[in-house]
């Protein structure tokens, strides 16, 4: 289970209503032969067939079925984590199962892809089982599959892909291939129901993403990183500075450093605020280098090292504020653009400093901040599901011939509407 996620986990206005059962007729059709529960003189043979079908519909992958709920299978492939998750319509997290790889890639100071792919191999058949056996399902109970096809590293994107198209051919049900940035984007959705159309800032170890989602499979891109994504440079500036993970990772590392340090203490440079200071977009290149030399040249303490991982976080978080300023004026005061929220996402918004800051810039606008859940943040089955739930519903399913997309641009989800 992936942190303390409850077996059924339930978000939106339905989480406190009970969710509509299948009304059974005491009346069964079996093979052109009809057997009423009230009769009294059946045969042995017919008492038995009875019995085995009351316990059947008794079993909670029927018994708690609406017609009109629709469940889906989620599978996470796109990095080191494997993931799969089963999510409803009526916003129910069935079950969760993650496979962390943190032992593997830690020695290695980042995430080696090879060595994620063998991973996602050897764990995710028992992880999909796991995730059936926990939702008390089976696939046969399952309405469509949905697996990330990309963006995401090319050895470890196929692993999911290869296992979900034989899971949905075999099982003949429909194939949603997610892309890994919508899926992050539509979690807020899951969790705390948002109208279209909403700002999302999608933040990363792979991404530095501003987008305006106008409707499922309609984003406009405002603008992303011209070289590093944020995440990236946050795993590199821990590596630079030696942080232990601590069970975690690079980026919650990092954060704990930073909260005992002084962000003022090291004074270094805000990207972009000079020559491109009116452009929407992002660079963190510069400042992982700028670090990476303070570190190098201090004989560090470990209050040294709290106080530049605490100006690294400052400087990151004042950039992409001021970035994000200029991209909500140009929607909302200059596009009239009717927002209805910023939402915030990937393994970066996990960040409590990152989340505290950038609601400061939303109620600026007089916008919510929509954040999910920090487990939720991370890279997870449960947004791939609840992606492809969005998409099944929308009548957008794929071939089973579709291939991995390693470099897949969000906008391009619009040729497909």
């Amino acid at each position: 289970m992936h942190g303390n996620v409850d077996p059924v986990v339930k978000f939106g206005p339905s989480a406190s209503k009970r969710s509509s059962k299948i009304v059974l007729p005491l009346r069964i059709l079996h093979k052109n032969h009809t057997f009423s529960s009230s009769c009294c003189c059946h045969s042995v043979s017919q008492k038995k067939m009875l019995s085995r079908i009351r316990t059947v519909l008794r079993s909670p992958s029927i018994a708690t079925r609406s017609y009109t709920t629709k469940v889906v299978l989620g599978i996470e492939t796109s990095c080191d984590d494997t993931s799969a998750a089963i999510v409803t319509s009526d916003r129910a997290i069935l079950s969760e199962v993650v496979r962390s790889q943190q032992d593997m890639h830690e020695p290695m100071g980042g995430i080696v892809p090879t060595l994620a792919s063998l991973g996602h191999s050897r764990h995710l058949p028992g992880v999909i089982c796991e995730t059936l056996d926990r939702a008390k399902l089976t696939i046969a109970d399952i309405d469509a599959i949905a697996v990330t096809r990309g963006p995401g590293l090319p050895p470890c994107l196929p692993v999911g892909l290869n296992a979900a198209k034989t899971l949905a051919a075999v099982s003949k049900k429909p194939l949603i291939g997610v892309h890994h940035m919508e899926a992050h984007a539509l979690t807020a959705r899951l969790t705390t129901p948002t109208p279209f159309p909403f700002m999302t800032l999608l933040i990363s170890g792979g991404h530095t993403l501003l987008l305006t989602a106008n409707g499922l499979g309609d984003y406009d891109q405002l603008g992303t990183t011209l070289d590093t994504a944020v995440g990236e440079a946050i795993d590199k500036t821990a590596r630079a500075l030696e942080l232990e993970w601590n069970g975690s990772s690079p980026g919650p590392a990092l954060e704990r450093a930073a909260a005992q340090g002084d962000p003022e203490r090291f004074k270094l440079p805000i990207p972009m605020l000079q020559r491109n200071k009116s452009v929407i977009a992002f660079s963190f290149s510069g400042l992982k280098t700028s670090v990476a030399r303070l570190a190098e040249e201090q004989a560090r303490t470990p209050q040294d090292t709290y106080d530049i991982a605490a100006a690294f976080q400052m400087t990151c978080i004042r950039h992409i504020e001021q970035k994000l300023a200029l991209a909500l004026h140009r929607e909302i005061v200059m596009n009239k653009k009717p927002l209805t929220a910023l939402v915030v996402s990937g393994g970066v918004a996990s960040n409590t400093v990152f989340r505290s800051r950038l609601e400061a810039v939303a109620a600026s606008y007089d916008l919510p901040l929509v954040c999910p859940p920090p487990k939720l943040c991370t890279d997870n089955g449960v947004m791939i599901a609840w992606a492809g739930l969005e998409r099944f519903q929308a009548g957008l399913v794929d071939d089973y011939t579709i291939t991995t997309l390693p470099k897949w641009p969000i906008e391009s989800l619009k040729e497909q509407l």
